[in-house]
């Protein structure tokens, strides 16, 4: 069986209310990512796993049932951001030497969540 390996990692952004924010990410599922928000209310996410939120179930584990629910959550933090911070969450990882690899970003600002892969590739301009 392959095993994926990916890391994802995080800027910091600085959120309006931490508590509020703490609560949200309390009520979802980042598999074996962690995260954090500090007192200055700085939030980060980290870990060696793909970057990928479920719901949570009321016994705190995943709510693989219910699919995948990163954009939604995504669209509730950036309600949460402060005015001019932006949190940009990469992911990169590989499953033995299998095509494709995984690579992908989300960036939160100004109220909107933008998303980047591989998957369309533009041409060279001469």
């Amino acid at each position: 069986m392959a095993t994926l390996q990916a890391a994802t990692t995080s800027t910091g952004a600085i959120v309006s209310d931490p508590q509020a924010v703490r609560e949200l990410c309390e009520s979802y599922c980042f598999g074996t990512l962690d995260w954090e928000v500090t007192e200055d209310g700085e939030l980060t996410i980290w870990g060696h796993d793909d970057f990928e939120v479920y719901e949570a179930r009321e016994n705190g584990l995943p709510d693989y049932e219910g699919g995948i629910v990163t954009h939604e959550f995504l669209r509730e933090l950036a309600d949460h951001l402060e005015d001019d911070e932006e949190l940009d969450i990469q992911t990169a990882g590989f499953t033995k030497c299998r095509f494709p690899v995984l690579a992908k970003r989300y960036v939160v600002r100004d109220g909107k969540v933008l998303h980047a892969d591989l998957s369309s590739p533009d041409p060279i301009d001469e």
